[in-house]
């Protein structure tokens, strides 16, 4: 029964980071169920650099309530399929209902796949390049109980230009550092939010 009532508590009157609105269901299941997660899947990890570039002067909401239309046009978001899109392929791919209308991130995504393939072609896996960075270790945050709104960091500025080193598009530092966020590299939850780390790992 104990363990019921744990569960029931945290799908419905948990305490969540502050950036979560008490009344949107998307993003607190977005929260609850991937922000801050550690993610070694390949493919999960481009989706969401893909998806984090695509949000560059849009609200996160915006793109989470794309998401599936935007996976759905841009072929599942499979590098391997990106990277042979053709110019007229992408123009049509970026009038299509529901997607980012944006001509150099709808572009870039091709962009992004080839750096992304070569990263696995040079490195064995994308997951092992990034997660490099971090000794392969999720970093954890240092935020304050109402949560500390940090743009970017001298890391997410050093893993930005490697990215674009490699030929990747819309990965500026600032970008880098919510990307960070999202796939567990930094486990930024506010103090005091269910899915923050043990104080004593503070």
């Amino acid at each position: 029964m104990a363990q019921h009532e744990s569960s029931s508590k945290t799908e419905s009157s948990c305490i969540r980071c502050s950036w979560v609105p008490k009344d949107d269901a998307l993003y607190q299941k977005y929260h609850d169920e991937e922000w801050g997660r550690a993610v070694y899947d390949d493919g999960l990890l481009f989706e969401m650099l893909i998806l984090e570039g695509m949000q560059a002067g849009l609200s996160w909401r915006t793109v989470l309530e794309r998401r599936p239309l935007i996976k759905k046009a841009f072929c599942n978001l499979d590098p391997i399929k990106l990277v042979n899109l053709s110019d007229e392929e992408l123009t049509v791919i970026m009038n299509k209902p529901g997607v980012i209308r944006h001509r150099l991130k709808t572009f870039g995504v091709r962009k992004n796949a080839k750096s992304f393939l070569d990263i696995q072609k040079k490195k064995g896996s994308f997951s092992k390049y990034l997660w490099n960075f971090v000794d392969h270790t999720p970093l954890i945050g240092k935020r304050t109980p109402k949560g500390i709104n940090l743009a970017q960091t001298p890391l997410s500025q050093a893993i930005s230009k490697d990215l674009k080193k490699w030929g990747f598009t819309f990965v500026g530092p600032t970008i880098v550092y919510a990307y960070m966020q999202a796939v567990g590299l930094v486990n930024d939850h506010d103090r005091g939010c269910f899915k923050a780390p043990s104080l004593d790992l503070i």
